[in-house]
């Protein structure tokens, strides 16, 4: 009988109600939350539903993010993820996917979108600030402040670059929610800074692109921001890569694997060990709320920078762009495009704004990619 009682509570010891704290059952409901806005409300589910189902893993057993131990053994399934995500492989991977994904054209054809994409890093810089002032060191600060341009690879690598890893999982979380959250988070912005009026303009259909200028424009993009700031190779280079998979038209089966393929299988480990990094002790305490609010301010003020600098082009063209698609200027490819286009459909449903979007769109991730090599570049990185 003894033998039975032992070995009864024994197997009790070994499940995860032994461990379980109150802070391990909040972390579990908030993956039911984001699992349910990810199936239920559809937003952004191929990043939410492995984001939160690596939540859900790691709160019931901590083991599977197990610290590597000498000579990179022992470790937990999602440890050996998440340190391809530390090294900035998985973060680079992403935008060659990206990159073989996305038209460019309608950046090529609207060179004026990369000024929107550049106001919409507006977030990045008052996050970084702000960051210094709640007592953050100033590469902790850099690492944040990149959530503002609503880009999670970028916040990711800025983040191991920076050898900020202890807040990784904070700061990948909050930028893939607000990525996730775009349609909730911007329209409120962009329709009290503009008017009616503006919403409502309607723009000139963009001219066509040749194909010589979509082969150029990853070249000459790739040359011109690798040469001035050599940090940003990994993740420009290969968001320029993926694109000439995309346009060159002799690599039609790299652009498809870089597309379906590798995108998807790297979508899962990174966002699996992402979502495993917010165990409850590393999760719910001060720091992480700060961040988490701080994301909060960047991307808002991203979304208005963009908005505002919409709509002084449009007086300087005399009505010829609608301030909407300077929401797009943020990084979160094609969510923030279609919100513009769901804006503005609204206020007048024959009212075409997506591929004008996609121009700010585009124009945004380079502009994040960018912001992140001055970071590097400040830190001697």
């Amino acid at each position: 009988m003894d033998y039975v009682l032992t070995t009864l509570s024994n197997l009790a010891k070994q499940t995860a109600f032994a461990t379980l704290s109150w802070g391990n059952v909040l972390m579990i409901l908030v993956a039911f939350v984001f699992l349910y806005l990810a199936i239920a409300k559809g937003f952004e589910p191929l990043l939410l539903v492995p984001i939160s189902f690596g939540m859900l893993l790691v709160n019931m057993y901590p083991d599977i993010m197990h610290e590597l131990g000498e000579g990179g053994h022992g470790g937990g399934l999602l440890r050996y993820f998440f340190t391809l995500d530390e090294w900035g492989i998985m973060p680079s991977l992403i935008f060659l996917g990206v990159g073989a994904s996305t038209d460019f054209g309608p950046l090529i054809a609207n060179p004026i979108s990369f000024l929107m994409g550049a106001a919409a890093q507006l977030g990045i810089f008052l996050a970084y600030l702000g960051a210094i002032l709640l007592g953050f060191n100033d590469k902790a600060a850099a690492a944040i402040s990149i959530i503002g341009g609503a880009d999670g690879p970028t916040s990711i690598f800025l983040a191991g670059k920076l050898g900020q890893t202890e807040l990784m999982g904070p700061i990948a979380v909050a930028a893939y929610s607000y990525m996730s959250l775009v349609p909730i988070i911007q329209p409120p912005i962009m329709k009290l800074f503009t008017t009616d009026k503006e919403r409502k303009i309607k723009m000139q259909q963009l001219r066509p692109v040749t194909k010589l200028e979509k082969i150029l424009f990853p070249i000459i993009i790739t040359v011109v921001v690798v040469l001035i700031l050599p940090s940003t190779a990994p993740l420009v280079g290969m968001l320029m890569l993926g694109n000439l998979f995309r346009e060159c038209g002799v690599t039609r089966q790299l652009a498809e694997t870089a597309t379906n393929a590798l995108m998807y299988i790297v979508v899962i480990l990174l966002g699996t060990s992402v979502g495993a990094s917010t165990s409850a002790e590393a999760f719910l305490n001060w720091t992480t709320i700060k961040i988490v609010a701080l994301g909060l301010i960047a991307f808002a003020f991203g979304t208005f920078g963009g908005v505002m600098l919409g709509k002084l082009l449009s007086k300087i063209t005399g009505g010829k762009i609608n301030p909407l698609i300077g929401s797009a200027g943020v990084s979160a490819v094609p969510m923030a495009a279609r919100v513009s286009q769901k804006v503005g459909a609204e206020y007048d449903p024959t009212n075409f704004l997506l591929m004008h979007a996609m121009g700010p769109n585009v124009a945004g991730v380079i502009g994040t990619a960018v912001a992140a090599g001055v970071f590097m570049a400040i830190f001697g990185v």
